[in-house]
């Protein structure tokens, strides 16, 4: 099959995109617009391959978009392109809208004309996967309260909001134009490839660094940790064996709050890192309490057992041995993330893509 896959160099798309190449016969279409989190040196592994390509677009540029199916003619969609970080929704919530909202429309729009254009049998086979997040539900109220396919949507922050209102839209698509789609909503992802602005990967480089390990609030916010290959594997097996019409939550049965996965990421680097910078005596000593943002969720946590009874996706990783993972990934691929931090991985456009 070709798989279109849309955010294909984030951090879940191109964890997507390996896993394709790596272990299926699948060809893939990598469609990115390259914003600030999209890095095609993740895909480093797998860009020279024959059943590659990759496409620079944005998909709220309809034009582009309609010209990529055409050229490509996909077997099967899978939209991961979101803009997503929490933070920056809060600052700046209208790039959110635009990607999110108005980028998943476009997307849906050019699909559905594209799909019905095709013969019976593609027709037939033809899938528009669409992920998004546990953050749509909101927080849960009880200690032993899980999220299901069911829970209410009560996002709480623009980013949620906002991927909230594109599978809305998805699942519209399906119920009036009879696309046939697929929602899957995931836990807190984490692995190697994560963007530094994010906690795990800020905790690791800040501590390496000595700086500050900023921790909201009292750090007592859980959420349900997912290594992002066990995610990208339970994508694929949703958009090729899933039912359409059919929404699966996908999580990684970790319930961490955000301090101990802190201090787990200090203990393992006391560990595999006893060389510490200046001034530092124990890595947990940078930890720094700092004012909550606005909304702060206090926990998620994700009931997965529908794609376990259905689909027969379990994770393969703990959050100890997938933490272990993480943090060794940072130590041992220091030229990656410093590209990332001094800037320059933007600057790696021509040479990385499929044929060249």
């Amino acid at each position: 099959m070709k798989i279109l896959v849309t955010g294909g160099a984030g951090f879940i798309g191109s964890a997507v995109i390996r896993n394709i190449i790596q272990n299926t016969a699948d060809s893939v279409v990598n469609v990115d617009k390259l914003t600030y989190a999209g890095n095609l040196e993740s895909l480093i592994d797998v860009s020279g391959d024959e059943r590659y390509a990759f496409e620079q677009v944005d998909i709220c540029d309809r034009n582009e978009v309609e010209r990529v199916f055409r050229q490509h003619q996909p077997d099967l969609v899978m939209h991961l392109a979101a803009e997503s970080h929490v933070d920056r929704s809060i600052d700046g919530p209208s790039q959110f809208i635009e990607t999110n909202i108005i980028g998943t429309y476009v997307l849906l729009e050019v699909a559905r004309e594209y799909w019905s254009g095709l013969d019976v049998e593609k027709k037939a086979a033809f899938r528009f996967h669409h992920i998004s997040t546990d953050e749509v539900y909101g927080d849960l109220e009880g200690t032993d309260d899980l999220f299901t396919e069911t829970t209410s949507y009560a996002p709480s922050s623009p980013y949620s909001a906002s991927k909230a209102s594109s599978d809305h839209l998805v699942r519209a698509w399906h119920r009036t134009y009879g696309l046939p789609v697929l929602v899957t909503n995931c836990s807190n992802n984490y692995g190697p490839y994560h963007f530094p602005e994010k906690l795990i990967p800020h905790m690791i480089l800040n501590a390496l660094a000595g700086k500050a390990l900023p921790v909201y609030g009292d750090g007592q916010q859980i959420r349900d940790w997912l290594y992002v290959e066990d995610h990208a594997r339970a994508l694929y097996t949703v958009v090729t064996e899933g039912q359409v019409g059919e929404t699966y939550n996908i999580g990684g049965h970790n319930e961490k709050a955000n301090l101990e996965v802190v201090h787990t990421i200090c203990a393992l680097l006391e560990e595999l890192a006893p060389n510490k910078p200046e001034g530092v005596e124990h890595y947990r000593d940078l930890i720094t309490f700092v004012t909550d943002r606005p909304g702060h969720d206090k926990r998620y946590a994700i009931d997965a057992s529908k794609i376990a009874q259905e689909l027969g996706w379990t994770p393969e990783e703990s959050f100890e041995s997938g933490i272990r993972k993480t943090v060794q990934w940072y130590l041992d691929n220091t030229q990656w993330w410093q590209k990332v931090l001094n800037g320059t991985y933007q600057n790696q456009r021509i040479g990385l893509e499929g044929g060249e």
